[in-house]
């Protein structure tokens, strides 16, 4: 009988790597701090809260880089995926999710999987006996245990910003300013609120933005924002035109009641199965509360707007993973511990649960005697470990998301461009997960 395997922390990435290695027929140890230790984002103890967004991004596998890495996990057995299509709510082309039925799906089937024990504390230190270990804290890894990674490492953690956007109650909403559609009539076509400026609204809304009062972190001034979620009125100080450009960009929507397209639209997207909660879509803002309800009420349509949660920041950290991880995801100078995640520098809902889908089976190839065979760089899951582990500048690397860039180019004489390029990608990736996945299940 083997030891079993340690995963520390019980976020998207520690509860599919605890999946994937109990369906591999390992046993489990899932440590998770909360509630004996909250977080400064946590608002539950559930396993695998959505902290932030309740969107997995574009659910298109053909055209999306993002998509694919939905359709690999799907493949692969996710739980994580399993539980975000059992609670699909409405997003046009998106995968967004009711966040308490998600999380409750998550921890329902954690549970009750026999080869799975929950332990609810703190793990600072592994102790040196575990000598199959996951750590899968995610962005806001404690104190002690980041400290202790740093310390063995011989690596200063890098840190970057993370902000929240606000989730608005639906009743709260004049109905009669706001329409419904989403961006090209995608999904069914009406997934969205969406909220127009003119362009003197627009132009107020931005001075607004960049005077009105922030939280400052002093210790954290030094630290980089990521560029896929900076907080709002980061982006209004980059120039007028940049939200207009970005997450208030009008194009493909249309109100139906006027002629001509707006300046600017705000978009809020379903937040919860009832329909009672939307979050203002790309809001995520370091504006103090006092100064999120006054400047997001001069918003057409929100001017009443009662906000079930405000924005909010916080700090991530993350690895330098191409210098400190080998391709199994262990670290290089005590290999009996893995990293998963979104403190390995990926960044997002689904890339952090795609690395703790490979984590976990890693774990469980090391515990049952089995060779380790990374997925082909040409898989979406393949691109971003290879990225992550020996693709990225270790002097320059941060977060990111996956992306078709990461993707090992076609031969020099298949000249595809474009769109078709990326589907011709996507039908390779599937094509060699497939041999993947099934070389695996011959491997067991």
């Amino acid at each position: 009988m083997t030891d079993p395997i340690h995963i520390i922390g019980g976020g998207l990435a520690g509860s599919e790597a605890a999946w994937q290695a109990a369906e591999a027929g390992c046993d489990v140890v899932l440590h998770e701090m909360r509630p004996v230790k909250q977080t400064d984002a946590h608002q539950t103890s559930n396993l695998a809260e959505l902290v932030c967004s309740n969107s997995f991004r574009s659910d298109d596998w053909e055209n999306n880089a993002v998509g694919l890495l939905h359709e690999e996990m799907r493949r692969a057995g996710s739980l994580i995926l399993r539980a975000g299509d059992a609670h699909k709510l409405p997003a046009g082309a998106a995968l967004a999710v009711d966040r308490h039925g998600f999380s409750a799906a998550v921890e329902a089937a954690i549970v009750a999987h026999p080869r799975i024990r929950v332990e609810r504390e703190e793990i600072t230190v592994p102790p040196e006996e575990w000598r199959n270990v996951v750590v899968a804290t995610g962005p806001l890894t404690s104190p002690d245990l980041a400290e202790y990674v740093r310390t063995i490492s011989g690596e200063d953690s890098l840190a970057f910003f993370d902000a929240i956007a606000p989730v608005v109650h639906k009743n709260s909403i004049d109905m009669d300013k706001v329409w419904a559609q989403s961006r090209y009539d995608k999904g069914d076509g009406a997934d969205y609120l969406n909220c127009a400026m003119d362009k003197d609204q627009y132009e107020a809304f931005i001075d607004a933005l960049r005077n009105g009062d922030k939280t400052v972190f002093h210790e954290w001034e030094n630290t980089p924002y990521f560029e896929g979620c900076l907080p709002i009125e980061v982006m209004a100080e980059r120039g007028v035109e940049t939200l207009r450009f970005g997450p208030m960009k009008p194009v493909g929507l249309q109100d139906p009641r006027v002629e001509g397209r707006a300046y600017a639209v705000v978009q809020l997207r379903q937040d919860n199965a009832l329909g009672t909660l939307w979050n203002i879509v790309g809001f995520q803002t370091k504006l103090k509360h006092g100064e999120q309800t006054r400047i997001f009420r001069t918003i057409p349509g929100l001017e009443n707007a009662e906000f079930a949660r405000l924005g909010g920041i916080h700090r991530n950290t993350f690895l330098n993973s191409p210098r400190l991880l080998d391709e199994e995801l262990r670290l290089k100078v005590r290999p009996t511990l893995r990293f998963a995640g979104q403190v390995t520098g990926v960044e997002g809902y689904v890339e952090s649960a795609a690395i703790g889908l490979l984590a976990g089976r890693f774990a469980a190839g090391s515990a049952l005697g089995q060779a380790n065979i990374a997925p082909p760089p040409t898989t979406a899951l393949g691109a971003l470990l290879a990225h992550i582990t020996k693709g990225a500048d270790a002097t320059t690397f941060q977060p990111m998301n996956v992306n078709f860039g990461l993707f090992p180019p076609f031969e020099a004489t298949k000249r595809i461009k474009g769109k078709d390029r990326k589907q011709a990608m996507a039908r390779r990736a599937l094509t060699d997960l497939d041999v993947w996945l099934g070389n695996k299940a011959a491997a067991e």
